[in-house]
């Protein structure tokens, strides 16, 4: 299950060797889609990538932060620091081979 991030334990968490924080909001419909796939990748890629959900319409600042301006848009942090972000709806085949490239540049 993704962790649900905050102010109080967003730096923490995303200290990982690779984490991708899902920036929602619960009005979104396209959230909405992409949680089963994401549930699903969080499976496939157990011990490799954390997943973890951030609800913009409680931490503004931090979707600010990281430049989100549409949803659902995904961050993906490795060691701590925000290093690429993609927005929209994706297949749970598109995201997979994406999360594949980026950990072979690991």
């Amino acid at each position: 299950m993704a962790v649900e991030l905050n102010q109080a334990n967003f730096k923490a968490e995303v200290q990982g060797p690779m984490t991708l924080v899902d920036f929602w909001a619960p009005w979104c419909g396209p959230c909405k889609t992409m949680e089963p796939i994401l549930n699903q990748l969080e499976q496939d890629f157990s011990g490799q990538v954390k997943f973890a959900k951030l609800n913009v319409d409680h931490n503004q600042d931090l979707a600010e932060r990281y430049h989100v301006l549409g949803l659902p848009s995904y961050v993906l942090f490795v060691n701590g620091t925000g290093i690429e972000k993609v927005t929209g709806i994706y297949s749970k085949e598109k995201l997979a081979h994406y999360l594949k490239r980026k950990l072979a540049e690991q």
